[in-house]
């Protein structure tokens, strides 16, 4: 360390090892970059799997409003077959139609 005395007041400096100082300036730069390349990884990963979530509920979602529909046509034709067959309704092999005016009547 050395000592200087400017108009009565006393300066101390340091002597700086501008080398060491250097190393430590890289190094934190280096270290600064990897961090960002690990973060910009970190995003773009995370961001693809989003998307691949997002597809695949898209998919699932129409999937699921397909068989929905599907269901509820089942479910309404089944319920009427039953209903009519319950209520002693045969199925008609031929249908003869009866001229009647202007009005036609079915007849088996």
């Amino acid at each position: 360390m050395r000592a200087y005395a400017i108009n009565n007041i006393q300066l101390n400096t340091l002597v700086v090892n501008w080398k060491l100082i250097r190393i430590f300036v890289i190094l934190s730069i280096s270290l600064l970059f990897v961090l960002y390349l690990y973060q910009v990884n970190m995003e773009i990963s995370e961001r693809y799997f989003l998307q691949e979530a997002q597809k695949r509920t898209s998919e699932l979602a129409r999937e699921n409003k397909s068989l929905e529909i599907n269901t509820a046509k089942i479910g309404s034709l089944d319920s009427v077959v039953n209903s009519l067959e319950g209520q002693g309704f045969v199925k008609a092999d031929k249908i003869h139609y009866i001229k009647s005016s202007d009005n036609y009547v079915v007849v088996k």
